[in-house]
């Protein structure tokens, strides 16, 4: 069971957290309000059996990526093979300067 209690001041503090401001009748029109969410809503988890283990994610999260495994790479003439005679420099591709 929840055990809190609701009054005009716990109200005001909250309005002036949120900067409300709210009026007197405003005050009094939310409390009951207020009780009946904290009481009826939060209460409702009381009755919920939670003994289980935690449940953070709702759907069970599992590696989809394929194995890594090691094959043959690419040679050195098949890399460079598109790039044309300006953008090479022996066995390296040619870029432009940084500084």
């Amino acid at each position: 069971m929840v055990s809190v209690e609701v009054t005009k001041d716990l109200i005001q503090r909250v309005a002036k957290n949120a900067r409300l401001k709210l009026t007197d009748e405003e005050l009094e029109k939310f409390v009951p309000q207020i009780k009946e969410i904290i009481l009826d809503a939060f209460n409702k988890l009381d009755s919920v059996d939670a003994k289980e283990e935690p449940s953070f994610q709702p759907v069970k999260i599992s590696n989809r990526f394929r194995a890594d495994e090691p094959k043959k790479g690419l040679s050195l003439e098949d890399a460079l093979k598109n790039a044309s005679v300006s953008l090479r420099e022996g066995a390296y591709f040619k870029g432009p300067k940084v500084l």
